[in-house]
């Protein structure tokens, strides 16, 4: 990488209702979707989504943004429960795509020359 790329990826997801043998005891509705482009969450006209499963959701979705290993549980595991235990409802998240982001056009904070930067991290030994 040298100082002038300051490009990075991170995947386009979509958040799906999946039905299970459970009733559905909250407001969710098989096929109801939202999706994840960036920063941004997109619904689609006239659709509600539940403010408890996207509150648990949340968390989930950048880690489900970035790169991962294929052994990371965040690579393998896509459906999500709902948060009441007495909902049926599960929320696939599949990745979509992948979009190029630049570092300035996301945050002030300058991105330290390549000679500044830390080393980068590896996984565990």
């Amino acid at each position: 990488m040298t100082d002038r790329d300051d490009t990075f990826e991170l995947y386009d997801l979509r958040v799906e209702v999946i039905a299970t043998d459970r009733p559905m005891v909250c407001s969710h509705r098989a096929g109801d979707w939202f999706e994840v482009r960036g920063e941004n969450l997109l619904f689609p006209a006239d659709q509600a989504f539940s403010l408890y499963a996207l509150a648990a959701l949340l968390p989930l979705l950048p880690a489900k943004q970035r790169p991962t290993v294929a052994s990371d549980w965040m690579t393998t595991d896509a459906d999500i429960a709902c948060p009441d235990p007495n909902c049926g409802a599960r929320f696939r998240i599949t990745r979509t795509g992948t979009r190029t982001f630049r570092h300035q056009d996301v945050t002030a904070v300058p991105l330290p020359s390549v000679s500044e930067r830390p080393p980068a991290e590896g996984p565990p030994a």
